[in-house]
């Protein structure tokens, strides 16, 4: 397997850890990251569906990703671009296929469609959308995959569902990528979440130490089994913390205080021998790409040194 490797860009406190408070500074600051990932052969960079800051609201900047994602395509040239993962909850089904269908012509064909049902209460509420319990987000969101793919194959799109329908709706273009632009579903959930990857994603994403890894891939090859398909079609993707250094104590040294308490055994921390290891462990689990993210918002060389150490070119 080729491991694939892509670039969570900073947004919200990753600006405010180097202290990036203009607006201006901050996404000119996010599509340099994007520029360095296209340049060096990273092979996609993503962005989160966050309105502000997560876990704790605050006054940080945070750019709202697809507005942000249409710039990005424009910046970079050759890397993919994504969503990790959008909100199903907050934009109708039918209009956020046709935003991912523009989008795939402004990247001339380069979108990853990342989606999922959603699960901040806060944001839900502060922005004055319902937060229903998850059984209804997932029923949600199961009917606007079905949505999104009749946006995407079908001339006049029709669906009829208890929460969404389209009736005759044209989606002209209906974006560069055939069949149709890959979907990527975000989350774990072992009843419903991996079930829908199995029937409706192209991609997943999930993550967690090696015996929780180990456990959901099999999850998830029993429903593809159940359902007739083949486990070997569907990209699995996870994130990994990455901070690069000579030894493993200067790596853990460089890791910010924020994100110490979301290390585990898979994260990509420590010199090139020990992350070589754990690229080897999540590939042998299965992953088929990584997506990183770094310690510093401005300082690229952890960014460069990775592409020297472990893309082939």
């Amino acid at each position: 397997m080729y491991m694939k490797f892509g670039i969570s860009l900073p947004n919200g406190w990753t600006m405010s850890l180097v202290g990036i408070n203009d607006p201006v500074e901050a996404y000119e600051t996010m599509t340099n990251v994007a520029k360095a990932a296209d340049e060096t052969g990273f092979d996609s960079v993503w962005l989160v569906d966050h309105f502000h800051t997560v876990p704790t609201p605050t006054q940080e900047v945070t750019f709202e990703c697809m507005m942000s994602l249409a710039a990005l395509a424009r910046d970079t040239q050759r890397v993919r671009i994504g969503q990790i993962v959008a909100c199903n909850s907050y934009r109708n089904p039918a209009l956020l296929a046709k935003m991912a269908s523009t989008l795939d012509v402004l990247s001339h064909g380069r979108l990853n469609f990342g989606i999922g049902a959603g699960w901040y209460e806060h944001e839900y509420l502060a922005y004055g959308y319902e937060f229903p319990d998850a059984p209804t987000r997932l029923r949600q969101l199961r009917e606007a995959l079905q949505v999104i793919l009749a946006m995407w194959e079908q001339d006049e799109a029709q669906f009829e569902g208890k929460y969404y329908h389209v009736r005759g709706a044209i989606n002209q273009p209906k974006g560069v990528q055939k069949p149709h632009i890959p979907i990527l579903i975000g989350g774990a959930g072992e009843k419903v979440t991996l079930k829908l990857v199995a029937q409706y994603g192209d991609a997943c994403n999930f993550g967690g130490d090696t015996k929780t890894v180990q456990h959901k891939m099999d999850v998830l090859k029993q429903h593809c089994e159940t359902v007739g398909r083949d486990f070997k079609t569907i990209h699995c993707t996870t994130g990994a913390f990455c901070s690069i250094a000579d030894s493993d104590e200067e790596a853990m040294a460089l890791v910010p205080e924020k994100a110490r308490a979301g290390l585990h055994e898979n994260s990509l921390v420590g010199s090139p021998e020990t992350i070589r290891q754990r690229i080897a462990n999540l590939e042998g689990l299965g992953f088929g790409e990584i997506i990183i993210d770094f310690p510093s918002a401005t300082d690229l060389t952890p960014l460069r040194r990775f592409a020297r150490e472990f893309i082939v070119k």
